[in-house]
């Protein structure tokens, strides 16, 4: 893939710096922006990733097979967990780190690598481990500003956040089975009776706990500790 062809690509995926192109091949693209070794096309690519993400382009094993190169396939890793980090310094990391399922990421994840490159989001420092020459701080601008522009508004992207929030919350409290009950009901929709014996008999009563007003008083006195 050519310079210009894969700017356009980017483009198409959010990250704008020529024009668009129609029905960019995400896992080519993203293999073609780890192989550019490029600092600028690097500092673009968790935005390019969670645009793939969300509209279910991105493929890690697909995109990691294209590259040939050893260190290529070690930036790929780190560009990815890069990216993951930064979602998780930006309160989006639900939305996106699901959708890479079991994928090899998901089975090579460095826990240590991960806080360290999270103390540098928060330090707006260089990332540096593997990223020599990436500035955290870059990195973060380019995402929030496109991001930004790629979603309705801010207002929209607020709103988007406090939902990961909530999704984050009921994940703590509910298993899966019980989260999906918890909002059909919530929503209105029909139950078959077993969906309804089992709400009454499981859900219900952690619906009931954390309706108690005591009880919530007492979660925010312990969450502020």
């Amino acid at each position: 893939m050519n310079r210009e062809t894969l700017l356009k690509k980017l483009k198409a995926l959010g990250y704008p710096l020529l024009e668009p192109e129609n029905n960019p091949v995400m896992n080519e693209t993203l293999a073609a922006v780890v192989e550019s070794r490029d600092p600028r096309l690097w500092e673009g690519f968790p935005l390019v990733l969670a645009n793939g993400l969300k509209k279910d382009l991105f493929d890690y094993d697909v995109a990691e097979k294209m590259l040939k190169n050893k260190d290529d396939k070690a930036y790929f890793q780190r560009l990815v967990l890069m990216s993951v980090i930064l979602y998780e310094h930006l309160g989006l990391k639900l939305l996106f780190v699901d959708k890479l399922g079991t994928s090899r990421f998901r089975k090579s994840l460095d826990e240590s690598l991960f806080s360290e490159y999270l103390e540098k989001f928060r330090k707006d420092e260089d990332l540096g481990n593997g990223l020599e020459g990436l500035s955290s701080a870059r990195v973060k601008n380019t995402f929030k500003r496109y991001f930004e522009q790629v979603e309705v508004d801010f207002k929209e992207y607020t709103q988007m956040k406090d939902e990961f929030a909530l999704e984050y919350a009921l994940s703590q409290v509910f298993s899966k089975k019980q989260k999906a009950l918890f909002m059909k009901r919530l929503k209105g929709e029909k139950m078959t009776k077993t969906e309804r014996e089992y709400y009454s008999r499981t859900v219900k009563k952690k619906v009931l706990a954390l309706a108690n007003e005591e009880l919530h008083k007492l979660a925010g006195r312990l969450a502020g500790r």
